[in-house]
């Protein structure tokens, strides 16, 4: 029988103290079962000790090659590569800037070393995605998608991507032409480098419902009102949880969302509500189980 099963994955784990805090709690509670890391940011040791320490949890490697919080949360890069940093060495601020200036050898070698690094500190990644999207290549560098498919396949892990549209998944302010084309794209580099993927995938921070809410209530409302309808198969949607700390509210204005997707997965109301609607949650290591039986 058909099934509707849903990956919530929690982005920039290792960003900062507040979101190492809301993950660990969030692990440690049930609340949520896959996550991925940021190598290249201040609180990169303490959640890949983590997850070294916890293998049974699917924690992977959120591959960064950006840095929006130039000034607030400054980092680099770990290969030091000149096309991949700007004059102050720290990563290009947005997708943008980043495509318009790297090159394909220093941005795949970094992403590597980033992989690596997870390796050498004794974490077993479970999966491999990408922080802001950067290495989609929408922007101008068009084989950097398919490069990033055969990194994947050399290290074997299973990588976020979607590989069937649904029109109403389709990002803010992309053509829907174009995202049914980059869907099948992927579906074929999947197929082709055998690297197993979600079926659907969902942006939430591109999400028109999602934004400019103002208190809790109304964010979770929407939240699982637009997950309520998922296609059957695999989707994957996205959160940043944090604890509310001063730490977090000077990098970055957004902090309340990021605290209300922490308090989202701590609600029974979200657990319920997908119980009620026959969604069950799983991990990218049962993504993987399922996939592979196929």
């Amino acid at each position: 029988m058909a099934q509707k099963y849903l990956i919530i994955n929690a982005d920039d784990f290792g960003l900062c103290k507040a979101a190492n805090d809301a993950v660990i709690d969030l692990f440690r509670s049930g609340c949520i079962l896959s996550s991925t890391v940021m190598m290249t940011c201040p609180g990169t040791e303490e959640a890949v000790a983590f997850a070294a320490d916890n293998p049974q949890y699917a924690i992977g490697v959120h591959l960064t090659l950006t840095n929006e919080w130039q000034d607030n949360c400054p980092w680099g890069p770990l290969t030091g590569g000149r096309t991949i940093r700007n004059e102050k060495g720290r990563m290009w601020p947005e997708n943008e800037d980043f495509e318009a200036h790297c090159s394909y050898k220093e941005a795949i070698a970094e992403a590597r070393e980033q992989i690596e690094k997870a390796e050498r500190m004794g974490m077993q990644p479970s999966q491999v995605d990408n922080h802001m999207g950067s290495l989609y290549g929408m922007n101008g560098k068009y084989l950097m998608l398919p490069k990033v498919f055969q990194l994947c396949k050399e290290k074997g892990y299973a990588f976020r991507m979607c590989t069937t549209a649904v029109d109403s998944f389709c990002p803010d302010g992309v053509d829907l032409k174009l995202y049914r084309l980059f869907c099948n794209i992927s579906k074929v580099l999947s197929k082709l480098y055998k690297v197993y993927t979600p079926d659907c995938l969902i942006l939430t921070d591109q999400v028109k419902s999602l934004k400019n809410k103002d208190n809790y209530e109304d964010f979770r409302d929407a939240f699982l009102e637009f997950h309520a309808n998922i296609p059957d198969g695999i989707t994957e949607t996205f959160i940043h949880p944090v604890l509310e700390t001063d730490e977090i509210k000077a990098i970055t204005g957004s902090w309340p969302r990021r605290v209300w997707e922490y308090q989202l997965m701590k609600d029974p109301v979200t657990h319920k509500f997908f119980e009620d609607h026959n969604i069950k949650l799983i991990s990218y290591r049962e993504l993987i189980a399922m996939k592979s039986a196929e």
